[in-house]
């Protein structure tokens, strides 16, 4: 399936300069979402997966039904104060600024294999700071999956000693 001729491109948007892939345009199309979830499911049905972890927000619209389909947990990566509990924070730098990123201290075990899932890789800051915070509570990398990757970008030179899988690669 051509995912591409699903994802709308926004010009100018956030701001002047900027080409935004919304993918919203893809989601709503019931076949091709099956199919991008199914298609993740057979690349990962037998690593092993114990969680999915999905970056705040939109890795949770494709982590949480992989989880379901890979029979692992879920784990959300979220922004600053929105986890009720003990959390590990990590500080990174975005395209437009920096933030930080939080988990749950008891999210992870050592040991387990854990799937990163998120919409894009754009410069790499946010998927390198969920790896950080992965690895601090002994988790074990298997692979770093996004739905879109902005090759020109350069992220995945941020997670160099760490898998990466994109279905979509812009250049």
């Amino acid at each position: 399936m051509n995912y591409k001729s699903f994802i709308r491109e926004v010009p100018d948007f956030p701001k002047p300069g900027i080409l935004f892939y919304d993918i919203t345009t893809l989601l709503k199309d019931a076949d091709c979402f099956q199919h991008i979830i199914d298609e993740l499911t057979a690349k990962y049905e037998s690593a092993q997966i114990t969680k999915v972890v999905g970056i705040e927000s939109r890795g949770f619209i494709f982590g949480c039904p992989l989880a379901y389909r890979l029979h692992a947990g879920f784990v959300p990566v979220r922004k600053p104060g929105k986890l009720p509990a003990d959390v590990y924070e990590v500080k990174y730098n975005l395209e437009y600024g920096s933030n930080s990123l939080a988990i749950h201290r008891d999210a992870i075990t050592p040991g387990e294999r854990i799937l990163v899932v998120d919409d894009l890789l754009a410069t790499g800051g946010t998927a390198d700071a969920t790896v950080r915070l992965i690895r601090q509570l002994g988790g074990e990398i298997v692979e770093v999956a996004f739905l879109v990757e902005l090759l020109f970008l350069g992220g995945r030179e941020k997670l160099k000693d760490t898998q990466v899988h994109s279905l979509i690669t812009y250049s």
